[in-house]
């Protein structure tokens, strides 16, 4: 399957708005009516068989969404409490993230003003005691899609079926990720990048591919014994049975395309030639 978290601008799964949070579209309204957090007239009547409208999912789910998740927080259970400190290392990021996009009209984190932008502590404590209410409806929203797929995950094994995650090997740079751990990717003191992911000029295209991704600081990465992508191959286990990483290649070597150009012509292979895994002790 394609990548299930949420999706930014032009809907893309490749450019996410986090690397562990789920799509709130996925979220089945008639569950919430079963569980009673929506009443039957709150659902939506069912889309047709079709082309799907995203602008309209866009609009409306968040509405439907609102009423359920007001009826949840006024009586928080013991399940969301649980779920908000097992997902605590990316959950509480994720959704100010959300919180705060939504309150800057949907601009890009690296257009925030300075202080939010660089995660000034008070800036931080004030945005959440001023959106706590938004930053709640996020979290909310990741305890239904991680509790929905769960049992559909559950389902699908009991039937002898196994699900086979795509995860991208790059995240988006207008990320809950890129915006809560700056350090651990190529950008410069104004949070821009200095390189950008790509492919090279083929037969296929003759300017290449220009993702626009950011690179890793893979030097900084491994000062942390690589925790952040043990932490996101760890989540992405919780979701599925087995995982496809798209572009894994970019472990050993990557293309690298100098932020600004508009084709991937000029850029350059990198060699990710630093990291050595020792020879696991025998006893």
């Amino acid at each position: 399957i394609l990548p299930i978290g949420p999706t930014g601008y032009g809907d893309s799964p490749y450019q996410s708005f986090s690397a562990f949070a789920g799509n709130p579209y996925f979220i089945d309204f008639r569950v919430l009516h079963e569980q009673g957090y929506l009443t039957a007239d709150e659902i939506p009547a069912e889309v047709p068989v079709g082309p799907v409208d995203y602008g309209v999912l866009y609009q409306q789910r968040p509405v439907v969404l609102q009423k359920a998740a007001d009826r949840l927080l006024a009586a928080a259970s013991a399940e969301y409490k649980d779920f908000c400190t097992a997902q605590s290392f990316w959950l509480d990021d994720y959704a100010l993230f959300m919180a705060l996009k939504d309150s800057y009209n949907g601009l890009a984190w690296t257009q925030w003003p300075s202080a939010i932008r660089k995660r000034e502590r008070h800036a931080l404590e004030k945005a959440r005691q001023e959106l706590q209410s938004e930053v709640d409806f996020y979290v909310f929203l990741q305890l239904l899609f991680y509790t929905q797929w769960k049992k559909l995950a559950a389902y699908a094994r009991a039937h002898n079926v196994k699900i086979i995650g795509d995860i991208p090997i790059y995240v988006a740079l207008d990320s809950a990720d890129a915006w809560a751990n700056p350090k651990l990717f190529l950008l410069d003191e104004e949070d821009r990048p200095v390189l950008v992911a790509g492919c090279p000029p083929d037969a296929f295209t003759a300017d290449g591919q220009l993702w626009g991704n950011p690179l890793y600081r893979w030097d900084l990465m491994q000062e942390t014994g690589f925790q952040w992508w043990k932490e996101r191959l760890s989540g992405s286990f919780e979701l599925y049975d087995c995982l496809r990483i798209d572009h894994f290649r970019g472990f050993e070597s990557y293309y690298a395309i100098p932020y600004g150009d508009k084709t991937a012509r000029n850029g350059a292979w990198q060699k990710l030639a630093l990291i050595h895994i020792s020879e696991p002790t025998r006893r």
